[in-house]
């Protein structure tokens, strides 16, 4: 049996064995020969033994990152050296794939706060009493840079899959001032952090000094109220999610909703209960009582063993009593990850599953299971993934499971112990509910219902609730594998119309581009590769446009 790449329990956790939190004595020693053998080192094992890796960038690009880093080495500090190299690590997307150094070693000075990025901005969800009146308080600035501009700057730092493993898992990386200074949000290596504030419609400022070896008391991103340490929370019945922590799950039956809720947080066996045993009580539960509905709450877990889930999928297939379409609901969250995207993908592969919330922080396709790789001088540990995992058919692989419910959390949602996203799952109506966007839109197209498609194209886009869901991307690969099948008026009138639903959109504009041309139709095919280019002037879709510009040229 094969051993996931251990779950993130926390965010913190992640970041302490992700970067070298520091200098070490022995790297402050180091000549910068012996950085360049390093970075040369995990150049050429990458290259040699993992070269798969090479899927969401390519192996040019990483060499000309490489150069880069191997010509500034000289005229920068060890801090810098190792976020660049993390930097290079990180530049694959694959969450398993990281840069780690040896944890007790680990001398990086981190802010004593938790942030935590809620549907209405980045906020201090947790931090330590001497700094009480920044609790709670919306981040405006770090260091005098707008948070949207330092969570840019910090973005190729986190070895993040998607936007969400960004928020659910990266939002620390802005804890450690060297990494500030790395990416340039400092002008100098400083560890004392200025916060530009807004709390009850009062802007201020606050400034939190670094500290080394620090230890917060956190679970699953959000920092526990005890001794020293405060929550933005209020006092007060905490929410489902949140009970019970020190258990990887638990049930509950709630009775005014005929509902049997189980929170799922790590795919590893609780040293109190096997995860059969446990399954066995809740569908023994669920086959004995009143049940009506069946929530599965996975927005926490970060993963496990795979092989663990089998028990879960199983069980849910056999109790057909809950597996029905407005029956059946699994809630997503950004910190679900590796061996809980696993699960996820398999049950919307074989379940009538409603998924709520919002999207994954894993592709649905990915490389995990890594190995060590220690660099020969510094003695820092790149772990690299090796094994490939498809639950999904090539042509569906996408970057994140899309809830078919979107619904995220507020601030005040959070502070006051609210879950909305429950909430949604429990007061959901099935009458008229559309499972899958896309499928609808082909029934109608495959009816002869154009107009209609339209229509409910333009709905369903503008509708919140699926707001997460691809309609861009889904719509583009269709009209893409309609056309390399040479069925030219189905991939133009779906390209037409993802012009219409995405104006910016290049690649859609390239696809009809592409479906004018082989139509016959070169002066408009022309037009818009021109239009192409102007939205994508560096990118791939802009490179297609140019030479299919250069051949209608030369006809």
């Amino acid at each position: 049996m094969f051993s996931r790449y251990p779950h993130f329990l926390s965010c913190l956790i992640l970041l302490t064995t992700i970067l070298l939190a520091g200098a070490l004595p022995a790297q402050a020693d180091l000549s910068a020969s012996d950085w360049r053998e390093d970075l040369r080192f995990l150049q050429k094992t990458i290259h040699e033994e993992y070269p798969f890796l090479f899927v969401k960038t390519t192996p040019a690009s990483f060499d000309r990152e490489v150069e880069k880093l191997y010509a500034a080495i000289p005229a920068l500090e060890p801090h810098e050296i190792v976020v660049g190299l993390a930097r290079l690590v990180a530049s694959f997307e694959y969450g398993h794939t990281s840069l780690r150094l040896g944890d007790a070693k680990n001398n990086f000075h981190s802010l004593p706060l938790n942030l935590y990025h809620f549907n209405d901005g980045v906020f201090v969800e947790g931090i330590h009493r001497d700094y009480e009146r920044a609790l709670g308080a919306r981040v405006l600035e770090v260091a005098g840079k707008p948070i949207a501009e330092v969570l840019q700057a910090i973005r190729p730092v986190i070895p993040a899959e998607n936007d969400q493993f960004a928020k659910g898992y990266g939002l620390g990386y802005l804890n450690f001032t060297e990494v500030l200074h790395a990416q340039g949000i400092t002008g100098s290596l400083q560890h004392d952090i200025t916060f530009t504030l807004e709390k009850e419609g009062r802007v201020f400022t606050e400034t939190i000094s670094a500290r080394q070896g620090l230890e917060m008391p956190e679970q699953y991103g959000f920092l526990q109220p005890e001794g020293d340490w405060l929550s933005m929370r209020q006092e007060g019945t905490l929410p489902h999610y949140l009970q019970q922590l020190d258990k990887h799950y638990y049930f509950k039956y709630l009775p005014e909703e005929k509902t049997v809720y189980v929170r799922y947080s790590q795919v590893v066996p609780d040293p109190a209960e096997s995860i059969p045993d446990f399954y066995q009580r809740v569908f023994d539960f669920v086959e004995n009582n009143e049940v009506a509905r069946f929530v599965l709450d996975v927005r926490l877990n970060g993963g496990g063993n795979n092989f663990n889930n089998k028990t879960v999928v199983k069980g849910i297939i056999r109790a057909q009593k809950i597996d029905q379409v407005g029956k059946l609901f699994v809630i997503l969250g950004r910190n679900t990850f590796s061996a809980a995207q696993n699960l996820v993908s398999e049950l919307d592969n074989y379940t009538n599953a409603i998924f709520v919330g919002e999207p994954t922080s894993e592709n649905l396709n990915f490389y995990g299971d890594n190995r060590p790789v220690t660099l020969p001088k510094s003695q820092l540990t790149a772990r690299l993934s090796w094994a490939w995992w498809q639950d999904k058919p090539q042509w569906q692989g996408g970057k994140w499971l899309a809830p078919h419910v979107a619904v995220d959390l507020s601030s005040n949602d959070y502070r006051t112990n609210q879950d909305p996203v429950l909430a949604a799952a429990l007061d959901f109506e099935a009458d008229g509910f559309i499972l899958d966007p896309m499928d609808h839109l082909t029934q109608l197209f495959q009816n002869g219902q154009l107009e209609q498609v339209q229509q409910e194209a333009m709905r369903l886009a503008a509708d919140p609730a699926y707001r997460f869901y691809d309609f861009e991307g889904r719509m583009n690969k269709l009209g893409d594998m309609l056309l390399k099948s040479n069925q030219l008026q189905p991939a133009m009138f779906l390209a037409q119309l993802a012009t219409k639903l995405f104006p910016t959109s290049a690649t859609s504009h390239d696809l009809l581009a592409e479906a004018l041309l082989r139509s016959g139709e070169k002066t408009k095919a022309a037009a818009l590769s021109e239009q192409v280019i102007k939205l994508d002037p560096e990118g791939a879709e802009g490179a297609r446009a140019r030479e299919r510009l250069a051949k209608l040229k030369k006809e």
